[in-house]
């Protein structure tokens, strides 16, 4: 009893220092992000130009998503985060003093790349909490994030007002701090590194065209329903600041208080409210009942002319969905892979948002300009309603695969 009491506060120990790097990582992406497009719009940057630079950071994330996978299955989750986090340092340093476009464009592929880590964080979660609670887990560990989102555009606006260079070089100061930390204070979740697998070693983007393929597939199942549901989210977010101002009248110095409030609601879903809901309904529930209030948020958000309505009543349904979805959906893809691959499939994951964070923002405004202001939110619910169906043919994870004995489950 006394043993499995001190695994419980080590892991606990563990996962909570994870999620102080999540918070100040997020933190760090947050100052930046806000006076990107001004900065390149200020070097005679096309829209054009922004929007390759703002998608720069996710096509690098998918591209380098499956290969820390794999890094971290065999030599460890503990190098590949640190050297994530050190790379997105050497990124905002370029940021801080890029003046010209390349070198902004340079600054968010090296970003995406040090970013790709996402899956790792995820797989480390798998790691070291048992399978009850790891839906509650990774729901902390991206309330972080959400977190970092409400706190980062505030010290950016005021990081701003010291000079150009400011915001880049307080975030690299962040991110280097950030390794620092985790260097002391994170262990290695990973137990056996280096061992080989029977058979041949598979392709590293193998596991990304099978889910592709395949989508039936138990895996891949999950997989396209975290993509889906990606989409769905990247594409509110890249239109809703034109939506909001063609509809309401909102501009750029008040579309920050809709990003605050945002997070703000993602931050109490995951931290107060996912936790019992998993306890209730289990992880297959909890991820279906997301999926079908992030269809009605997105459905409704062109059905009132009424701003108010639309904040109190339609606005938090998305990010109330999305804090259903993806944990639980991360959760019971945890629980369908064996240890050697689970860093892998976590990057494959990562691999399927990143594609869809730099196709849904494009695809959304031009459905906006081409179709209508609603056709880009019910697209959105199409896609959502389509993974929904997908969703139904999810099985339960194995209940033998515990992250502190090691034990894994049969590969699927």
């Amino acid at each position: 009893m006394s043993r499995s009491r001190g695994n419980q506060r080590e892991q606990f120990r563990q996962l909570t220092v994870l999620i102080a790097v999540a918070f100040i990582d997020m933190i760090g992406f947050m100052l930046v992000l806000p006076v990107l497009p001004f900065y390149a719009l200020n070097m005679h940057a096309t829209p054009t130009q922004v929007g390759w630079i703002l998608a720069a950071f996710s096509i690098a994330q998918l591209v380098s998503a499956p290969l820390w996978g794999r890094v971290s299955d065999r030599y460890g989750r503990r190098p590949a985060l640190l050297i994530g986090l050190g790379a997105a340092a050497a990124a905002y340093v370029v940021f801080g003093f890029a003046n010209s476009l390349l070198l902004l464009f340079v600054s968010r592929l090296v970003q995406g790349a040090g970013g790709g880590t996402t899956g790792v964080a995820q797989a480390y979660v798998a790691d070291t909490v048992r399978p009850s609670d790891r839906a509650r887990a990774l729901g902390w560990l991206s309330s972080a994030s959400s977190a970092g989102v409400i706190v980062g555009p505030i010290l950016g606006t005021l990081a701003g007002r010291l000079g150009t260079h400011a915001p880049g070089l307080i975030a690299a100061a962040l991110c280097l701090t950030n390794a620092i930390f985790a260097w002391r204070w994170l262990p290695e979740s990973k137990k056996e590194l280096g061992r080989k697998t029977s058979g041949p070693e598979r392709s590293l983007f193998a596991p990304a065209l099978q889910a592709f393929l395949h989508p039936r597939m138990p895996v891949s199942r999950l997989i396209w329903i975290y993509g889906a549901g990606m989409l769905a989210f990247a594409s509110l977010n890249g239109v809703l600041p034109i939506f909001l101002q063609a509809q309401y009248g909102v501009n750029e110095r008040t579309f920050g208080y809709f990003l605050t409030y945002f997070g703000a609601l993602s931050l109490i879903m995951r931290v107060v409210l996912l936790g019992p809901i998993v306890d209730r309904l289990g992880e297959r529930g909890t991820m279906r009942l997301g999926c079908v209030v992030l269809i009605a948020g997105f459905a409704l958000y062109p059905a009132t002319s009424n701003i108010w309505v639309l904040a109190i009543g339609i606005m938090p349904l998305v990010p109330i969905g999305t804090a259903l979805l993806f944990p639980s959906t991360t959760s019971l893809l945890s629980g369908k892979v064996s240890r050697a691959e689970l860093g892998v499939t976590m990057g494959v994951a990562q691999t399927f948002a990143g594609v869809a964070r730099s196709i849904g923002p494009v695809a959304s405004n031009k459905a906006f300009q081409s179709l209508g202001h609603g056709w880009p939110f019910y697209l959105a619910a199409a896609a959502v309603g389509f993974v929904t169906l997908l969703s139904f043919g999810v099985e339960k994870a194995p209940a033998s695969f515990d992250a502190a004995t090691g034990e894994t489950p049969v590969p699927t």
